[in-house]
C-alpha cells in the first residue's frame, strides 16, 4: 500500500492498490502490517450522510483516544484532519483529502488528531476502523467554522451540522480551558495495539 504523509505530523493518506477486472473491482483498504504504525482494530463503524452533513472537528481526550482509518464506501466526502494536540510541532495545522468511493483511498489517523468530514453527495457513506471500543464520555469537539483555522469547507450544499459541534469551542478556547489531548513523542507515547 502506498502512502502520502499529510501535513498534521503522523497523519496519512493511504492510497491501496485496485485489481480491476471484468465484473468491476477490488481494493484492500486495510492489511494488519501494511502500514509502519502500530494499529489494530477493535471497532468499526459506518457514518450515512446527506450531502452538506457536516461532523467534527471530533477527538478523544488523552488516554483512550483511537487511531482511526476512514475510508468513502459511497458519494464523496472533504475529509479534514486537524492537529489539535497540545504541545505538537503541528498543533494547528491541518489538511484535507477527497475521499470517493470511485477512487479508494483512505486516511490514517493517530491517536490524538482531530477529524471532520463534509459530505459532498447525498448518500455519502464512511467507514471507520478505530483502535478503541466506543465511551461516549470521550467525545469532544472543536469548532469546525473556527476563523482562527480557515478551514476549506465547500459553499453549497449548506452545511448541516449537529447542535452540539455548531456548540463546539474553537481550538484556542479548547486549549486555554485546558480540553485537548497532549501531543506525545514516540519515547511517551501509548501503545496503540
Amino acid at each position: 500500500m502506498k502512502t502520502r504523509e499529510l501535513a498534521v505530523g503522523g497523519a496519512l493518506e493511504l492510497l491501496p492498490p485496485v485489481f480491476p477486472d471484468e465484473r468491476g473491482s477490488f481494493c484492500p483498504i486495510y492489511e494488519d502490517g501494511a502500514l509502519d504504525v502500530p494499529f489494530r482494530v477493535r471497532r468499526s463503524a459506518l457514518s450515512v450522510n446527506r450531502a452538506g452533513a457536516a461532523r467534527g472537528i471530533h477527538y478523544a481526550p488523552d488516554g483512550d483516544a483511537p487511531a482511526k482509518i476512514v475510508h468513502c464506501v459511497a458519494g464523496r466526502a472533504l475529509d479534514i484532519v486537524v492537529d489539535v494536540r497540545a504541545g505538537s510541532p503541528t498543533f494547528g495545522r491541518w489538511d484535507t483529502v477527497l475521499l470517493d468511493s470511485d477512487r479508494p483511498r483512505a486516511v490514517y489517523l493517530p491517536a490524538g488528531l482531530g477529524h471532520a468530514f463534509v459530505a459532498l453527495t447525498g448518500g455519502t457513506v464512511l467507514s471507520y476502523l478505530l483502535s478503541t471500543v466506543y465511551r461516549p464520555e470521550d467525545e469532544r469537539a472543536v469548532a469546525l467554522l473556527d476563523p482562527a483555522l480557515d478551514l476549506p469547507l465547500p459553499g453549497t450544499p449548506e452545511l448541516v451540522m449537529s447542535a452540539a459541534d455548531r456548540a463546539a469551542p474553537t481550538l484556542a478556547e479548547a486549549l486555554d480551558r485546558g480540553l485537548l489531548p497532549r501531543y506525545r513523542t514516540d519515547s511517551t507515547k501509548e501503545d496503540e495495539t
